[in-house]
Parts: C-alpha cells; structure tokens; sequence
C-alpha cells in the first residue's frame, strides 16, 4: 500500500480529493505540504504541462506529463517532475487525476 492508495480509490469512484503532498520535487509548482485538489476528470485526455497523480513502475507521484505519444489505447505518457527528473512512460490507465487547484 502507498500513501497515495486511499486518494486513488476515491478519485476511481469519481470522488475529488484533497491532500498535501510533501517532497521538494515539484518546487515552484507544487510547494511541500502545500493543499492540492485533484479530479478525476475521466473524459479529459492529459495534456503536456498537466500535474497528474499517478503510478509509474509501481511507485505513485503527484508529477507533470511531459510528452504525449501514440494514439488510441497505444497512447502513453511521459511523467517527471518540476525539476528536471523523469520517471518513464505509462499508459492512461496509470493517471488517476489532475491537479485543479494548489492552495496554501
């Protein structure tokens, strides 16, 4: 179980969630601890530049898609974070939400 789970399971029921997420890798975008609101948005493809939660190679991030490729259910997307870092490609079923709002 990782701590994004409980948020995972909500945001697959349709449910919006709000938490703080803590690490320094979305600096300047997303602050450590700061509150941020993520919607499931189903019907919305992720577009570069969105801040998504998701899981890539089985460990889950609040991280921005930095490319799109493919089409169809060939279609992936590159994650990575504010920063410079990349994680690797994943499919769509691996983005759970966007982040629609960041408060402090």
């Amino acid at each position: 179980m990782t701590w994004a789970d409980p948020y995972i399971e909500r945001l697959l029921c349709g449910h919006t969630v709000q938490f703080r997420p803590h690490g320094n890798s979305m600096r300047g975008r997303i602050e450590s601890g700061q509150r941020v609101t993520v919607a499931p948005e189903p019907d919305r493809e992720p577009e570069p530049g969105d801040a998504v939660l998701c899981r890539v190679h089985g460990r889950c991030f609040l991280h921005l898609v930095k490319a799109v490729q493919g089409h169809g259910p060939r279609r992936r997307f590159l994650i990575g974070n504010n920063r410079g870092g990349i994680n690797g490609w994943i499919p769509r079923r691996h983005i759970y939400g966007r982040c629609v709002a960041v408060e402090d």
